[in-house]
């Protein structure tokens, strides 16, 4: 069973992972937030692409869900800390922090036209 403790412990230990408060929860950033911590500390939203999503809450469906509504459309999931062994909560906050560690695609400016 995995912890608050945990959590901060681990993702701590990410390179580049830094704390900071985030509204009434914990959020813990390398680049962008990965996750955040539930004020209680028995639940954490994590930041997975909607392939990890899928994966997660198919193979740990008592652990894992969707946030509700569009944050949970854009891969944002709920973990329950205590239904997660802690080899599981590591896997999560690795997954959701190499996400978070790569750069968005650069954009490409539109040709200016010229009058």
């Amino acid at each position: 069973m995995a912890t608050a403790r945990d959590l901060r412990r681990i993702a701590l230990s990410l390179e580049g992972t830094e704390e900071h408060a985030h509204f009434d929860r914990a959020a813990f950033k390398a680049r962008i937030i990965y996750v955040t911590l539930a004020p209680g500390g028995k639940s954490a939203n994590f930041r997975f692409s909607a392939d990890a999503q899928a994966l997660k809450c198919t193979v740990a469906p008592d652990a894992f869900s969707p946030v509700p509504g569009g944050w949970g459309r854009m891969g944002y999931t709920t973990g329950l800390l205590a239904r997660l062994t802690i080899p599981e909560l590591e896997a999560a906050l690795r997954l959701a922090w190499e996400g978070a560690r790569k750069k968005p695609p650069a954009r490409r400016r539109a040709a200016k036209s010229e009058n």
